[in-house]
């Protein structure tokens, strides 16, 4: 038996304020996002924005649906839409931002398992990590690049291929 570690790593700022200009308008798309949530059972909004490496930004919020677990997560909805519209536009960065007004949320909100591995999927299609940008609302705001900061262990099985 050998003993194995994962370690992870990130940047954590103290606020938006910190970050360049071009993330911080970013994070501000992923704000936006939120406006257009469909989220009547959780109460709880997501906003997501893709900036791809021509600088089109694309926006997602999550969309729920009564017959769950028929809704789609933020982040999923931005980048299905990059995949059916800008395959061949890489995506650079993600911002993803999220708010309710059940309880106060002190720290960025982390993707779900599922929209990592459609992350890592679309990275792994381009050739090059996405720089993932988790922001939280008067609080602080965590970078990373490349999906396996979140994901360590994640699915692939080359002869899928």
């Amino acid at each position: 038996m050998t003993k194995q570690e994962i370690k992870i790593a990130f940047e954590q700022y103290g606020s938006l304020a910190e970050l360049n200009t071009t993330d911080q308008n970013l994070c501000l798309e992923a704000v936006k996002a939120m406006a257009n949530s469909h989220s009547p059972y959780s109460k709880f909004k997501v906003g997501a924005a893709l900036r791809l490496q021509s600088g089109k930004i694309i926006l997602g919020s999550n969309q729920e649906n009564v017959a769950y677990p028929s809704g789609l997560c933020a982040e999923r909805v931005a980048l299905f839409h990059w995949g059916a519209s800008y395959p061949n536009d890489p995506i650079e960065t993600i911002a993803v931002t999220a708010h309710t007004d059940n309880f106060e949320i002190i720290k960025p909100v982390t993707p779900c398992g599922s929209c990592l591995q459609v992350m890592a999927e679309y990275e792994k299609k381009q050739g090059k990590p996405i720089k993932v940008i988790l922001y939280c609302k008067d609080g602080p705001v965590w970078i990373a690049t490349g999906i396996e900061s979140f994901l360590p262990f994640l699915f692939f099985e080359d002869r899928l291929s």
